[in-house]
């Protein structure tokens, strides 16, 4: 449910950017987009491991 979220969040940035003419930017944002969710993903695999060993 939430990659439609993030997948519409890309299409309103798009669009910005190319009115804006800030095309980088939006390349740049987009790489940050995809750390942060790469970043977000290993915290909850690593909660979900620390979760398992306390019970």
């Amino acid at each position: 449910m939430k990659g439609w979220i993030y997948g519409l969040y890309a299409v309103i940035l798009a669009i910005v950017s190319i009115f804006t003419g800030e095309i980088v930017t939006f390349i740049m944002l987009g790489f940050i987009l995809i750390s942060l969710l790469n970043i977000h993903s290993t915290l909850k695999e690593i909660l979900k491991v620390n979760k398992e060993k306390i019970d």
